[in-house]
């Protein structure tokens, strides 16, 4: 009977990457169709940018594990629990380094503290998501009664699964397969491997481990661990003979990896800059290379009239004072694709409270005739959001949505920003009103016709 090796890819973990929010959502859409086991993200380390790439993941990553890792403090384990409340398989990965010098110059934890963490922090993950994995990182570098009992503490607090981790390279197939074997069998969960590329034994190493009781395997494409096509090649040719098997779609295998590596080729090729909510600063000395630069790496993809313009309405405020990201986003969302109005807004009226359930009664006016539509949701843009999308009969994937006050007073402006995403590409609309749900409504409307009218020019 063979045994079935579950593949958790790590391709978006990759250290120092320049990935852009598309080319990471990309990425994720082909592991899921390649039917990995699990698809893992990073530490949260920019709240507002890093939660909304998982929720989005989240929102097509059905059949593999969406594995977000925690580990350094509380409040990385509370935003990914937050960020994983939509997924249909969360799954929250306690990494911690577990050899003397990880844990006192990386942690900055001793040996015991690290003990009461571990046991704290899989504890807590686990009264919010049932798939809660523990990863002793550097784990060949550890002390073996020390690793022994992390692990004991791990699985006791409600680890379903362990990983040991080899990520020195300093161990040959052989020796890390003895290394791992005892664990693998005092355990009493299931215990996978993750091993270091460097010395490209990693894929020996893997198989070697799953020989001796190894379930699980981190792959990735291109990156320091496993590589993905060249493992399920392997397990392709040789599984039958060894008793092992994956439910990897072997058949798509090649085509995906050529597409992952385009993307990642084209992620390096392109100089990283930061992402919407970090400190990108432009002057009035960058040139439109510069800005259309910026604008790419927000996720735009304009046409060279709208970098023209894009460029003229960026000088005029570059003159009076330096741009960053938010002011970029709301000169595109202002000047870019500026297009007839599809729907137009009638009246809108949305109820809420703290004691009642908000809801928002949307009319809209498209070629002549008025559409209604009543929704509920988790606050009043929310709810109105659901009901122009009842009107339209779609769903679209929301990008970013920013509000910020235009003027001063009680009687202030306030200006919305929302983006959408559609194939992929992404449509920015701005609203004005001294309402902000006015002006958050306004503001979708405007992002949703630029999508319409572009889609119906293709």
């Amino acid at each position: 009977m063979s045994k079935t090796i579950q593949i958790a890819d790590r391709t978006l973990c990759r250290e120092g990457s320049a990935f852009s929010f598309k080319e990471k959502t990309e990425i994720a859409r082909h592991l899921e169709r390649l039917r990995v086991d699990a698809v893992e993200l990073p530490e949260i380390a920019n709240v507002r940018a890093d939660m909304l790439l998982i929720r989005t993941v989240a929102s097509f990553v059905k059949t593999a594990a969406l594995s977000v890792a925690v580990g350094s403090s509380e409040e990385s384990l509370q935003n990914a629990i937050l960020a994983l409340s939509s997924a249909a398989r969360p799954r929250i990965r306690v990494e911690v380094p577990v050899s003397p010098v990880g844990m006192e110059y990386l942690a900055h934890r001793k040996p015991q503290k690290m003990l009461e963490w571990i046991a704290a922090c899989v504890s807590t993950a686990k009264k919010s998501v049932a798939d809660v994995e523990f990863c002793a990182l550097d784990a060949t570098r550890a002390e073996p009664d020390f690793l022994n009992s992390a692990v004991r503490a791990a699985v006791e607090a409600g680890a379903t699964s362990v990983t040991i981790c080899d990520s020195a390279a300093e161990t040959l197939p052989d020796e890390f397969a003895a290394f791992a074997a005892p664990m693998i069998e005092a355990a009493g969960v299931p215990v996978g491997v993750l091993c270091s590329n460097r010395t490209g034994l990693a894929a020996a190493e893997a198989l070697m481990a799953i020989r001796r009781g190894a379930s699980a395997v981190k792959t990735d494409v291109d990156g320091s661990t496993v590589p993905l096509d060249s493992f399920a090649e392997v397990l392709r040719a040789c599984g039958n003979r060894y008793g092992m098997e994956a439910r990897i779609c072997i058949t798509e295998l090649q085509r995906t990896a050529k597409q992952i590596r385009r993307i990642s080729q084209t992620a390096k090729e392109i100089p990283a800059l930061p992402q919407p909510n970090e400190d990108l600063i432009l002057s009035e000395k960058d040139s439109l290379q510069d800005v259309i630069a910026a604008v790419t790496r927000l996720g735009y993809d304009l046409s060279e009239e709208d970098q023209k313009k894009v460029y003229e309405e960026f000088c005029r405020t570059a003159a009076k004072k330096q741009v960053g990201a938010r002011e970029l986003d709301a000169i595109v969302a202002s000047t870019a694709l500026q297009v007839p109005q599809t729907y137009q807004l009638v009246n809108y009226v949305v109820n809420s409270g703290n004691i009642i359930t908000t809801s928002a009664q949307i009319t809209l006016l498209k070629d002549g005739k008025q559409l209604s539509g009543i929704s509920m949701g988790d606050g009043p843009v929310a709810s109105a959001f659901n009901a122009i999308e009842q009107i339209v009969g779609h769903h679209y994937e929301l990008d970013d949505f920013q509000i910020q006050s235009v003027t001063e007073g009680r009687e202030a402006l306030g200006s919305a920003l929302v983006r959408l995403r559609s194939e992929g590409r992404l449509y920015a609309g701005n609203g004005i009103s001294t309402d902000i749900i006015g002006a958050a409504i306004r503001a979708y409307l405007s992002a949703l016709n630029k999508m319409i009218y572009e889609e119906a020019e293709a």
